[in-house]
């Protein structure tokens, strides 16, 4: 059997970073025709084309991504040999590429990734953005998965798949206040004001059908987008604020906030999305064995 020729994986590795073969012609000093040969030379020899052409842009195939993943580890092993004999060890680490939802909870991201976080041996590289990019860049492989608080719409061509990770309550809180009754659900709500996440989240779609169901229009103070800045905004303002309580864990424990009441037939659900994959990430694979929907 053929030994990899570690040469053309050098040139397929600077095309891979460069994202253009134009670029890294240039800075090997090559002609763009002849690393072009060198990278069909890699292709044929493992059996997989490695880049696709997206109009004008070189991308990498899912061979091609996983190719990558490879190289990394083959050439940071060159540079961690001359740490390790000048006295410098470096340990080789393994690497997920998570995308979050900007407006997704940060408490349910640190919990999903809990498991991975502190050891030694993996590198996580966590990028936000909104779900059509991230869709994007996991299409293109350049994430492993996307987390979001809505499933991706599927088809029967479609690579993508959908794994509940979560089904959590949806409560109304607030500030704590001295000697009060009880909140009274949902009759309060027709003079208590109101934060609220944005009318593009599915929550806030359920929360506001429960009140067109019971005739009652509130005062709305804010819409978020964003769940951290309603959490800040639920410490600061009066009124009473509709989220997640894993949301706002710390500071329910703290005391800080107080749970008001959990709002009946509304809950917020937490996805990883995937790709369908011959060569899944082996620390993604394990995180989601690990977790059941709960």
């Amino acid at each position: 059997m053929a030994q990899l020729n570690y040469n053309h994986l050098r040139y397929f590795w600077a095309v891979a970073h460069e994202g253009s073969l134009t670029r890294a012609a240039q800075h090997m000093n090559l002609s763009q025709s002849a690393l072009s040969v060198q990278i069909q030379k890699l292709e044929h020899q493992v059996g997989h084309p490695l880049f696709e052409r997206v109009g004008k842009k070189l991308v990498l195939t899912e061979a091609g991504g996983i190719a990558l993943d490879y190289a990394d580890t083959v050439f940071q092993a060159g540079e961690e040999l001359l740490s390790t004999l000048q006295g410098r060890p470096r340990a080789n680490r393994q690497v997920l590429r998570v995308g979050a939802l900007t407006t997704l909870s940060r408490n349910f991201q640190l919990e999903f990734l809990r498991p991975l976080v502190g050891r030694a041996d993996v590198e996580l590289i966590v990028r936000s953005g909104n779900v059509r990019d991230l869709l994007a860049q996991l299409e293109a492989h350049t994430i492993d998965v996307v987390l979001a608080n809505s499933a991706a719409p599927t088809d029967a061509r479609s690579s993508l798949r959908n794994h509940l990770l979560a089904e959590q309550p949806v409560s109304l809180v607030g500030r704590p206040r001295e000697a009060r009754r009880r909140f009274r659900f949902p009759e309060d709500l027709r003079t208590e004001p109101l934060l609220l996440p944005s009318l593009d989240s599915d929550i806030r779609v359920a929360f506001d059908r429960v009140l067109e169901r019971a005739g009652i229009r509130p005062t709305i103070l804010a819409e978020v987008d964003d769940m951290a800045m309603l959490r800040l905004l639920a410490r600061e303002r009066e009124g009473v604020t509709l989220v997640p309580p894993i949301v706002v864990r710390d500071e329910l424990e703290a005391g800080v906030l107080v749970e008001h009441c959990r709002i009946p037939e509304v809950t917020e659900r937490f996805y990883a999305i995937v790709q369908k994959r011959r060569f899944a990430n082996q620390l993604l694979t394990d995180l989601l064995s690990n977790l059941a929907p709960g």
